[in-house]
């Protein structure tokens, strides 16, 4: 077989656009021979003309520590089964070996050899290919390089190496392929975002960014792979009208394998023939006492790395079994990179968790879609802030990793953000369906239809909460609307001072701002925030204060308090919550009856100044850390505002 090479970062921009419309590439396999492909014109539903097939390489004399791609090609055939390997060379990391399309960035220079094996049209077929990396080092890198279906979110990163280039001065640009739009400004940004076209099949995308430092301009190329997929019907019942990503059983040998997907995170379920649970039972219909294996056989994701990340977190981090007592009230466990929010979600009785909680190392980090939560800029009108932290002996007790660093951290450093996540969202679980419900649930039942019949006849939990110890606070239930839903706000509450907002929340029986969002996350708040507590003894601060008008300035404190959930009038709502969740428990009555009053914060001084507040450390030496994270922190604007979790709604159905 023949091999033609292009080392097309060595063009111009011009030169580069031009080959790369030509879609002039390495093509290994099928024919073997050199040849050029036109792209037809982008239209609304592209489709490319193809000449050539087999593997598709953008690179085969690359830099060191330059990130490769490479692409099985077959856009007019039927392809399964694929695995990539590698066979020579220092070993390298890809997360995606069974894909149509994997990516890496080799640390060394030397020949770096792979062998692809698949299935095409029923035929089983295996491809080589050996790319060769310099010792020259790469002083720009665009990550990260993957096949993604029509329609799905996409997002690129930049990585700067040579600390002279200038982050204002990044240039992306789309050199091939169906035209996409990015949804945001692109110039000085390292990370862009835009969903993949339409296609009639697979087709290629590239893309060039650029940095300069003033003198002399670096630049690293990129692809995407635009998988052609079925469409996504416009019917009212389609539980998911937006493109959900490619994910698979993480034990390909769970009794639940072939039904796990087209139950749980598949674009064609529909609320009318959704499953029922003699296909998918809740985890308690099969046992009330869980293995890490039992739980481990409803996990479905979108990369391997995230189910082993998982259950080291259930290996390591589940000490008095609360998780998996917990999620006896799920069918599944969704783990996929274009998850963001997390979520559970009652049409289907899975959690769905946003990996960015369990990567350890970069490479498992660059293969998460790193688009912002859509509620980012929800409430910016409002004149006030409600900034909240975690807070473990006068200190922030979970940490932001800037995105533009490529960093390792260890799994311990994100237990507390995993395990407050997963309090939350399976306080849902068993809201929805409680322990005194699994006995009666009816097999013939589809997990929807189950619920419809608890709400409309008993209600579910958090219904009785809200009629036994309800909350109040008219005012705080609309601005949570703003602020979390993304309601507009009227001229009243734009007007709303700092002031006014801790004369509406202070008397109220809520420990946070978010609690106002509905019935279903007020139960919720109240029963992560105490096992945190209970279990890690660690406190959540909230706070009034004023709203920033820019990056520099601080925020001015009116009122906070830490600690919240002791409060006497909250303690009883805690208490109804965590017997209700989780009644092995038994001892949690008596923690919360001793609950230590909230401690109050220092009106005037800043939210960096409140920090050290707890009265065992001293506070002079604790600020300097506090201001480092908020610096971050800021930069992800919804740890400011109070954006904690997501609730994804019950459909509404005639």
């Amino acid at each position: 077989m023949n091999n033609i090479g292009i080392n097309q970062r060595g063009f111009s921009n011009t030169v580069t656009t031009l080959v790369l419309t030509l879609i002039v590439l390495i093509f290994q396999g099928c024919g073997g021979g050199s040849s050029s492909t036109k792209d037809s014109k982008p239209s609304d539903d592209f489709t490319p003309v193809v000449t050539q097939t087999g593997i598709v390489a953008f690179d085969d004399a690359s830099k060191t520590a330059q990130p490769i791609e490479l692409f099985l090609y077959y856009p007019d055939d039927t392809l399964s089964n694929i695995s990539w390997q590698q066979t020579t060379g220092s070993e390298l990391v890809f997360h995606a070996k069974h894909s149509k399309g994997i990516a890496f960035s080799p640390s060394a220079a030397g020949e770096y050899s792979f062998q692809v094996s698949f299935t095409r049209n029923g035929v089983s077929e295996t491809l080589s290919h050996t790319v060769i990396t310099s010792d020259e080092r790469s002083q720009i890198s665009a990550r990260l390089g993957h096949a993604a279906l029509e329609g799905s979110n996409v997002s690129l990163r930049a990585s700067i190496e040579n600390a002279a280039l200038t982050n204002n001065s990044i240039i992306w640009q789309q050199t091939s392929g169906p035209t996409v739009t990015f949804s945001e400004v692109t110039e000085g940004q390292s990370a862009v975002f835009f969903k993949a076209p339409a296609v009639s099949a697979d087709s290629l995308l590239t893309f060039t960014v650029s940095a300069s430092d003033g003198a002399t301009e670096q630049q690293d190329t990129i692809a995407i792979l635009v998988e052609n997929a079925a469409t996504i019907s416009s019917d009212d019942n389609t539980a998911y009208d937006s493109r959900l990503a490619t994910v698979f059983p993480f034990n390909a040998n769970s009794p639940y394998a072939d039904v796990l997907v087209n139950c749980v995170y598949n674009n064609r379920i529909d609320f009318r023939t959704s499953c029922r649970f003699d296909e998918l039972p809740l985890i308690a219909q099969d046992t009330t006492t869980p293995t890490i294996d039992d739980i481990m056989d409803r996990v479905v994701v979108s990369h391997q790395w995230m189910g082993q990340r998982f259950k080291e977190f259930l290996q390591h981090s589940d000490q008095q079994d609360d998780f998996k007592n917990l999620l006896r009230a799920t069918t599944a466990i969704v783990i996929s990179y274009d998850i963001r929010p997390s979520y559970y979600w009652v049409v289907t009785g899975a959690i769905h968790l946003d990996p960015e909680n369990l990567w350890l190392t970069p490479d498992e980090r660059d293969t998460i879609n790193q688009a912002p939560d859509f509620r980012a800029s929800f409430g910016n009108e409002l004149n006030f802030a409600m900034p909240w932290r975690y807070v473990k002996n006068n200190n922030y007790a979970s940490f932001y990793y800037p995105q533009d660093l490529r960093l390792t951290r260890d799994a311990s450093e994100g237990v507390f953000d995993l395990a407050s996540l997963m309090y939350h969202e399976l306080a849902h679980a068993n809201d929805f369906f409680a322990q005194s419900t699994w006995a009666n649930l009816d097999r013939n039942d589809r997990i929807l239809d189950a619920a419809d019949k608890i709400l409309k006849s008993t209600g579910i939990q958090s219904d009785m909460l809200s009629t036994s110890l309800p909350l109040n606070g008219t005012q705080m239930y609309r601005l949570a609307q703003v602020r979390y839903q993304g309601e507009t706000a009227t001229s009243n509450e734009k007007n709303y001072s700092p002031s006014d907002v801790t004369g509406f929340f202070r008397p109220e029986h809520a420990p946070q701002f978010y609690n106002y969002t509905s019935k279903r996350e007020d139960y919720a708040m109240l029963f992560d925030g105490f096992m945190m507590k209970a279990r890690y003894d660690i406190d959540r601060d909230v706070a009034v204060t004023s709203q920033p008008e820019s990056t520099g300035e601080q925020y001015i404190v009116t009122w906070g308090q830490r600690g919240r959930i002791g409060d006497v009038n909250i303690k009883p709502r805690v208490d109804y919550v965590t017997r209700r969740i989780l009644p092995e428990f038994t001892s949690a009555p008596n923690i919360i009856n001793n609950l230590d009053a909230p401690i109050a914060m220092e009106s005037g001084k800043t939210w960096a100044e409140n920090l050290a507040i707890s009265p065992e450390v001293n506070q002079a030496n604790k600020i300097v850390l506090d201001s480092f994270q908020l610096t971050n922190s800021k930069a992800n604007r919804f740890n400011a505002n109070g954006p904690m979790f997501y609730e994804k709604p019950i459909p509404k159905r005639n």
